[in-house]
């Protein structure tokens, strides 16, 4: 019972300091973002968290948002990001949501078995994963601290060391169309947040990862 008055306090506390509204009520003809903090259950840790990682569960929250997808649709989704990175993400995902940049799916990494290729190819965005850099086995990622985020990996290609492109088939989208749907743009609405909220994106990298934010900028 005090865990879970505490996750009800955290949750209203944010909602008061940021605006938002409670996940039932959105208004029908100005939907905001709607948003609530708890700590993060075992489930939906999975294989994304394990012995060795640096962060451990209790410092790991588990936001619950709604986001614009692709069909021009409100849906649920669910990000787990450090604690101290909480009030920073919900600050940019307000702004995206109040842009209506679509996110195609935003579900946990363990709904993946902590697989970073399944993810991407299914365009998921996500945050925590404890796990070492794709294309680059000898170093642990930003993800594993949970203070990075990675936003549509099919519309925005992270292109790795040896010249790999993951996912596979976001290779089209090397070539960056300002006009397509769900692509992150120098200035746009998504670099705009993370930039004023002092995340840097891998877009600006050589070889570049056009859908990575970090806090530390890696």
């Amino acid at each position: 019972m005090h865990i879970a008055r505490r996750c009800a306090a955290l949750a209203l506390g944010l909602g008061l300091a940021l605006g938002l509204l409670p996940g039932h009520a959105l208004a029908a003809d100005a939907p905001r973002l709607a948003a609530t903090v708890r700590d993060v259950p075992g489930e939906k840790l999975g294989a994304s968290h394990g012995p060795g990682c640096p962060v451990p569960p209790q410092r790991l929250r588990l936001i619950t948002m709604n986001h614009w997808g692709f069909d021009g649709r409100v849906h649920r989704g669910e990000l787990i990001v450090h604690q101290d990175m909480v009030r920073p993400v919900l600050r940019v995902f307000r702004e995206i949501f109040d842009e209506r940049f679509p996110i195609r799916r935003m579900r946990v990494m363990a709904e993946y078995d902590g697989s970073d290729a399944r993810a991407m190819a299914d365009d998921n965005t996500s945050a925590f994963n404890c796990r070492r850099v794709t294309g680059d086995a000898g170093h642990l990622s930003r993800h594993s601290y949970g203070d990075a985020v990675d936003i549509n990996p099919l519309e925005n290609p992270y292109v790795d060391r040896s010249g790999a492109v993951h996912p596979p088939a976001a290779g089209r989208h090397l070539e960056r169309d300002p006009a397509a749907e769900g692509l992150i743009m120098p200035g746009d609405a998504v670099t705009r947040a993370m930039e004023g909220a002092g995340w840097q994106w891998g877009g600006h990298w050589s070889p570049p990862d056009y859908q990575h934010f970090s806090a530390d900028g890696t």
